[in-house]
């Protein structure tokens, strides 16, 4: 099976195609405007914090970490699952693939961080934050599109390895569109 067309070989569907990389910045977009907001209030530009079920535990949570405002690496991930999901073709998996892998990191990181925060609001802080819930929760909605994708990639470099092939220069995409030849028949005539 060749890996030159858009839908990566074994697959139903290309993990890559434009459709899903919208929905995921689409998603990373709402986001990026709740993190922004949390991240204004934490600097001060708003004196409260909007939190229609729990307005007692918002200030207590956006307040954990202070000075530092970690809503703002909120705000710098979810800028960067934007500006990664429109980056490259439809066969980006192969073609680009380190775009796939950085997505795939920082989806995945996202969602620990977003997992590791919802555990800490009751646990830690005693209270909850709405808007910081519905930020982990879009960012537990990404984290399956962005993990795809990184699946995607990571099996065509493993054919490239596994057909000798350089995965360093696949991985940059210098390599793009060539099949791996298998390294049995490499040199025979």
């Amino acid at each position: 099976m060749s890996d030159r067309g858009p839908i990566p070989p074994g697959w139903d569907e290309n993990p890559t195609a434009w459709p899903k990389r919208l929905s995921l910045a689409a998603r990373a977009f709402v986001g990026f405007v709740v993190a922004g907001y949390l991240t204004l209030y934490q600097f001060g530009v708003f004196p409260t914090v909007w939190d229609p079920f729990f307005p007692n535990g918002s200030p207590e949570v956006l307040g954990f970490t202070y000075p530092f405002p970690d809503a703002a690496l909120g705000v710098l991930a979810y800028l960067t699952e934007i500006v990664l999901s429109f980056v490259g073709g439809q066969d980006r998996w192969r073609t680009m693939p380190w775009t796939s892998i950085a997505l795939g990191f920082v989806v995945g990181f996202g969602a620990v961080v977003s997992v590791l925060l919802m555990i800490v609001q009751p646990v830690v802080v005693g209270g909850w934050c709405t808007l910081c819930l519905v930020s982990a929760f879009v960012s537990l909605t990404i984290v399956g599109l962005g993990m795809e994708e990184l699946l995607a990639t990571l099996q065509y470099l493993e054919r490239v390895r596994t057909h000798g092939r350089s995965v360093w220069r696949a991985l940059w995409g210098m390599d793009a569109g060539v099949t791996p030849v298998p390294a049995s028949r490499k040199g025979s005539k």
